[in-house]
């Protein structure tokens, strides 16, 4: 289940963390990732889904 995840966490960062942890601080901490670069929300979502 975590490769599907960080499968949609490549194409949609912040829908890879709300899957792995919901609505919460890491979620919203993404999503201002994702705004500020692309690539930034990847790592974050990769890094939140590789440590859970």
């Amino acid at each position: 289940m975590d490769l599907i995840r960080i499968i949609i966490a490549i194409f949609i960062p912040p829908l890879g963390v709300f899957l792995q942890v919901g609505i919460g601080k890491h979620f919203w901490i993404n999503i201002l990732l994702t705004l500020l670069g692309y690539i930034p929300g990847i790592v974050h979502a990769v890094w939140i889904i590789a440590k859970k």
